[in-house]
Formats: structure tokens, C-alpha cells, sequence
């Protein structure tokens, strides 16, 4: 973290895109901090630029001008193989669409983030074995994920983005797949590894019971926020 404090520094923040010969601002300045250990959700209809700062904030894409701090250090220092580093070292990364390997087990998609790093096979297979253990999938681990449920699945999604221990959980509609009652279930998940592992997590969700369970919320519409609750 920061002087301050703060583990995310966003400041305004704006993002331009070339859509042919029209510039498209999914950003127009947008300002925010938030610390370690925080629970955000960012909320806004289709085309708020919502994703665009969830993108920006997990290093997968750049403002077109403006400042991010993460952890102390503007992002726009760091060289590609860096930024590689900090996706797969320091952020968890969970999407609607579950983003798993057919017909392999729960185990080895766990293991996947840990493929191109140095950690023996004995070390990755211990650590995917605790991730799995940590979102309630211990005794399932060699089912393959085809062989799964959907609320199955986002649990072997989220013990990936678990596996190498991040400080930062990005979630992008989780529960968009997922009925109700196990939408429900994965949101524990999340509010369990917040209050009791201190992980930061920041969930971009149109659905404002999904919102509920986040300590703060901020609202974006036309690329700004409009207000935080």
C-alpha cells in the first residue's frame, strides 16, 4: 500500500477507443481509492465502462491518460513480462464464463496459473489441493468439468484464481451463469476470503442483490461514477 494507505489508486482515469472514425470515451475521468482488504462492487448498466476500469485494475488493459497505483507504484512503469508477473502473482481473476479445460479434472485447471513458474509439481499439486479445499471441493478434485455443475464450476474457477495466493480478487459477474440459491453460495465464497483471508475483492455485477454482500458500492454511468454507497 501507500503513504495513504491505499492498496488501489485510480486517478481520472480516462479511456478512449477508436470504434473506425469514432472515438468512444469508456472513461472520462474517473478517481478512486480503495484499500487492502476493501470489498467493492462496481455497478452500472451495459456500456457504463464498468468492465473497462475492472480491466484496467487488473492490468489487462490501459487508460488513455490518467494515473494507477497499485500497491505503492504506477502501473505504467512496469514492462510487459512485469505486468505478466503482477496478473499472475498478485491478482485472482473470475469471470462469468467459468474459462475452464474440457474433460480435465478440477485439479489440473486449478494447477494452470502455476505451469510457468518455477514451483515444483509437488508444490503446485499441494497448493491447487488447498485452493479446491478452500472453496468447498475437497473430495472432488479429479472430476473432470464437464462431469460438474455450474455452481461447480465458478468453485474450480475461483480456487484458480486462489491458487497462488493473490491479495487481489477481480470477479466479473460471477453469478451470471448461476441460478439463485448457488449464485448465493459463491457470493459466501467471496465474502468468507475477504473477512477471513483479508483478500481484496472487486466484483463487477448488474444485479443489486448480488451488490449486498459488498461493504461498498460505486455507481457508474457514462464513465464516471455517479455516486458510492
Amino acid at each position: 500500500m501507500d503513504e495513504n494507505g491505499y492498496f488501489i489508486r485510480l486517478e481520472n482515469l480516462v479511456k478512449t477507443y477508436q470504434m473506425g472514425e469514432t472515438q468512444v470515451q469508456a472513461l472520462r475521468g474517473v478517481s478512486y481509492n480503495i484499500r487492502e482488504g476493501d470489498f467493492l462492487a462496481i455497478m452500472g448498466p451495459s456500456g457504463s465502462g464498468k468492465s473497462t476500469m475492472m480491466n484496467i485494475i487488473g492490468c489487462l488493459d490501459w487508460p488513455t491518460s490518467g494515473r494507477y497505483l497499485l500497491d505503492g507504484k504506477e502501473v505504467s512503469t512496469y514492462n510487459r513480462n512485469q505486468l505478466a508477473e503482477i496478473r499472475n502473482r498478485k491478482i485472482g481473476f473470475v469471470f462469468q464464463v467459468f474459462n475452464l479445460l474440457a474433460r480435465t479434472s478440477a485439479l489440473e485447471n486449478t494447477e494452470l496459473p502455476l505451469l510457468y513458474s518455477d514451483i515444483s509439481s509437488k508444490k503446485s499439486r499441494e497448493m491447487a489441493l488447498r485452493a479446491l479445499d478452500q472453496v468447498g471441493l475437497k473430495g472432488r478434485e479429479l472430476h473432470k468439468s464437464n462431469q460438474m455443475s455450474g455452481g461447480e464450476r465458478q468453485r474450480v474457477a475461483i480456487a484458480r484464481a486462489l491458487v497462488n495466493n493473490p491479495s487481489l480478487i477481480l470477479a466479473d459477474e460471477p453469478t451470471g451463469n448461476l441460478d439463485t440459491k448457488t449464485g448465493d453460495e459463491i457470493m459466501n465464497i467471496f465474502t468468507r476470503l475477504n473477512e477471513d483471508e483479508g483478500i481484496t475483492v472487486i466484483l463487477v455485477t448488474h444485479d443489486p442483490e448480488v451488490a449486498t454482500v459488498a461493504r461498498k458500492r460505486i455507481y457508474i454511468r457514462d464513465g464516471l461514477i455517479e455516486r458510492e454507497d
